[in-house]
């Protein structure tokens, strides 16, 4: 096979690929936008939040991670809520995103009693599957960036949790565009997952949503 055919195969399978992102990216877009709110009034009241880590400068949480937070609490503070489940990544001293998140919403007003713990959610599907499987949750509002909310409620609906997506959005953000087109990508690789049936790394015992809450003072 000459050079000239390679260049022309993979330029159509690059094509392809192109194709294929952009298609299911349009696809999911269209299901699940009509599922994602701006205002919280609007928004069908459900019992429990769930917020998605979003990184921490040392011992406050990023900008991202702020506004979801701020967000949280707001759904949290109209009575648009009962609970919150703080989901994000623990897996080092150094990198500690649970006890930035459950003290930011303490330090905000939220009973430690209404808290929920998933140290094991080391990524979007992680935290949805863990959702479902390890907290028996079977509805939520999720909470983060409007970016990030169609893949959440895709994975969401898919996984068995009926799924509604408040915007976190407050001003502008580093890196956006890169998270943005990073973002096309990661709804693929969701996509992925749910037919492989992908379990987490991590499991463990289970936490039920209605029973005490797991939040501990440390």
């Amino acid at each position: 096979m000459n050079i000239k055919k390679i260049i022309k195969l993979l330029f159509y399978a690059f094509i392809l690929g192109v194709m294929v992102v952009l298609s299911v990216n349009l696809l999911i877009k269209h299901q699940t936008n009509p599922a994602i709110y701006s205002n919280e009034q609007d928004i069908p009241k459900t019992k429990v939040a769930i917020i998605f880590g979003a990184g921490i400068n040392g011992n406050k949480p990023s900008k991202y991670l702020k506004d979801r937070l701020d967000a949280g609490i707001k759904l949290y503070k109209n009575n648009k809520i009962d609970k919150i489940l703080l989901s994000g990544d623990n897996g080092s001293d150094a990198h500690d995103e649970l006890t930035v998140m459950k003290l930011y919403c303490y330090e905000h007003g939220v009973d430690t009693n209404k808290i929920y713990l998933d140290y094991a959610g080391f990524d979007s599907y992680s935290t949805l599957y863990r959702s479902k499987f390890i907290f028996d949750i079977d509805t939520a509002i999720l909470v983060s960036q409007k970016y990030h909310l169609n893949r959440c409620i895709n994975i969401g609906d898919k996984l068995g949790i009926k799924s509604y997506g408040f915007v976190a959005d407050q001003g502008t953000y580093q890196g956006f565009k890169y998270a943005s087109f990073r973002e096309y990508f990661a709804v693929v690789k969701s996509t992925i997952d749910l037919m492989i049936g992908r379990k987490p790394h991590f499991l463990g015992e289970k936490v039920n949503i209605n029973g005490p809450s797991n939040y501990t003072k440390e």
